[in-house]
């Protein structure tokens, strides 16, 4: 099942974003990930989508946050997070995560996704593909710390 998260999911989405927040090599805090979720639901700022087993236990989510293109004079959504619990890989949360995110997307008229993961994320990289995501061969993306 998924479904969109509310304030009431916070506590037991912060277990899976602290735990997404390792697997990008940042160290464990789950008061900071309570506190950040917190403010970006309350105010609005993001959007997630939760996954969960047939036991109805959180397995995933994903991060929609909200931009714009000035070019294309429409919404552009930033899927920043994407995860699903180590044990839960490869039973399609996922990519069901993926499908209400372009359904999301679609929804509000957005003119589409975008996102970015490291080159040595093997697996997320192939879900992309295999979900029908497209490799930006054409710009140069920089960032500035």
């Amino acid at each position: 099942m998924i479904r969109e998260a509310t304030k009431d999911d916070v506590e037991d989405l912060a277990r899976l974003f602290d735990d997404y927040r390792v697997f990008y090599d940042k160290e464990s805090d789950r008061e900071a990930a309570v506190q950040f979720l917190t403010e970006r639901l309350s105010n609005q700022e993001s959007v997630i989508y939760l996954a969960f087993d047939s036991d109805n236990i959180m397995v995933g989510f994903v991060q929609l946050y909200p931009l714009f293109s000035s070019t294309r004079v429409k919404r552009l959504w930033l899927l920043n997070d994407l995860y699903v619990n180590a044990n839960c890989r490869g039973k399609g949360f996922g990519e069901a995560l993926l499908e209400k995110a372009k359904e999301f997307a679609k929804d509000t008229n957005a003119c589409g996704l975008m996102l970015e993961t490291a080159k040595t994320n093997i697996v997320g990289n192939n879900l992309y593909i295999k979900s029908g995501w497209v490799l930006d061969e054409e710009h140069n993306f920089y960032s500035w710390k």
